[in-house]
């Protein structure tokens, strides 16, 4: 489902009116080169802009007679501009135009995403600074290992989509590059020149070479830059629906008053919006692949990509932006439960010590092999449920060689392990996040599970 956050932003940007609007740019631009170097007479450009009016159904309609679409648009513009557009599309071939434009149309998909993702940071690092100091278990192989804090995990993330969001930006970079070399790249009918005027003055950089399109590595990458910022969208989505789930209930999707689960179940509240984030990123990765695949194009240039690129350009970029302001909504009225957290830390009886338990009893002096052993041997019992595994610590006259019963104790404070975690925020956030102990100004819904 795409809404309203989506289609007058991003959707705008590749409508085939905008498209047009970019060619006719591209053409008024080289257009005012010329004039500048004495190759057009003066005031063409101005002229011609102020008589054409971009008409897409009149577009289509010499389409349908000229089976070529920068010609049906040129002819277009003629009947707008009579003898005036002699003067356009002088020494260019189409790939000129239509390349030039659509790194115009990437560049402002881009600056609508690299929004998204500040508004994603933004919440990421509120979330992150409320729950410093949320108990919770960290988990491997989906086991319990050891304590950590819901913030810590967040923070995780939020490191995750600073990176996605420099990649963008390199990513950027790349696209951003014209080409006005005409049919096989080696300017035969412009000079060089005008290609520097004309990209400077589009904001863009000069293909430094180029056959008759822009090479489509670029292209490649951009799109492989948005299958990985899918990739952490899913990421985080998919925890979200672990976290969800019955028997964790750690956190969940804000379930809003009126809102239903299921048709046959009313009591269900169902990660929805995580399970549509998991599902959309499938498709922007799979677009990623067909970009790669219009790398290889015959000689100097074929039309193969074209075709492909009508589609997982616009889809891959208005889907993303649609996935950012989603994921944002999603975590920006998550719902935590610290108590049930701290509720499932505990379920273990304190097996998620052991390595503390461990390392001191190593420390004091035992053989490692020794010390393993033992402490796996009351683990494992304790994991059958037989007894609790701080009273078979205690107990055992081995690790009573090494350890008092203050040692033991000291080894089940779960405090311990985020002892350093100031250090490390300071790292991510750097001076301007909160300290450990504060809470941020901005207000998060938890509570209790409501089950």
């Amino acid at each position: 489902m795409i809404d309203r956050y989506t289609l007058p932003r991003m959707g705008a940007i590749w409508t085939q009116q905008r498209k047009y609007e970019c060619w006719f740019e591209v053409e008024l631009a080289v257009c005012q080169a010329m004039e500048q170097m004495g190759q057009v007479p003066r005031g063409i450009a101005k002229r011609i802009r102020k008589k054409i009016s971009i008409n897409p159904a009149r577009i289509a309609a010499i389409e349908q007679v000229t089976k070529h679409d920068v010609i049906a648009f040129l002819e277009s513009i003629a009947e707008q501009a009579g003898k005036d557009a002699r003067f356009l599309h002088a020494g260019l071939t189409s790939s000129d135009i239509l390349d030039t434009a659509l790194a115009l149309q990437m560049m402002d998909a881009s600056n609508l995403l690299m929004d998204d993702l500040d508004a994603l940071l933004r919440t990421l690092k509120d979330l992150a600074l409320a729950h410093q100091e949320t108990l919770t278990v960290g988990r491997s192989h989906g086991i319990h290992g050891e304590p950590i804090t819901f913030g810590w995990k967040v923070a995780i993330w939020y490191q995750e989509f600073e990176r996605q969001q420099q990649r963008l930006k390199t990513a950027i970079v790349d696209i951003a590059v014209g080409k006005l070399s005409g049919a096989m790249g080696t300017f035969a009918h412009l000079s060089p020149s005008v290609e520097k005027t004309v990209c400077r003055q589009l904001g863009l950089k000069p293909a430094p070479i180029s056959n008759q399109v822009i090479q489509r590595d670029r292209h490649a990458a951009f799109l492989a830059v948005l299958a990985l910022i899918a990739a952490s969208i899913e990421k985080v989505a998919t925890e979200i629906r672990h976290l969800q789930r019955t028997e964790v209930l750690e956190a969940e999707e804000y379930f809003e008053p009126g809102q239903k689960g299921s048709s046959a179940m009313p009591h269900k509240r169902n990660p929805i919006a995580s399970e549509n984030l998991c599902g959309l990123a499938r498709v922007v990765r799979s677009n990623s692949l067909a970009a790669m695949e219009n790398v290889a194009l015959w000689h100097e240039r074929d039309i193969s990509h074209s075709s492909v690129e009508r589609i997982i350009l616009p889809d891959s970029t208005i889907l993303l932006d649609y996935m950012l302001v989603r994921l944002t909504k999603v975590l920006s009225k998550l719902v935590v439960y610290p108590q049930h957290m701290m509720t499932t830390l505990n379920q273990t009886g304190g097996l998620i010590y052991s390595q503390r338990l461990l390392l001191a009893i190593i420390q004091k002096g035992a053989v490692r092999k020794e010390a393993y052993e033992h402490v796996q041997q009351h683990a494992m019992a304790a994991w059958k449920g037989q007894e609790n595994f701080q009273a078979l610590i205690a107990n055992d006259p081995f690790i009573a060689k090494f350890l008092s019963s203050k040692d033991i104790a000291t080894c089940f404070n779960p405090k311990a392990y985020v002892r350093h975690q100031q250090q490390i925020f300071k790292r991510v956030f750097g001076n301007t996040g909160k300290t450990i102990g504060t809470r941020s100004s901005r207000k998060l819904t938890s509570r209790k599970p409501g089950r």
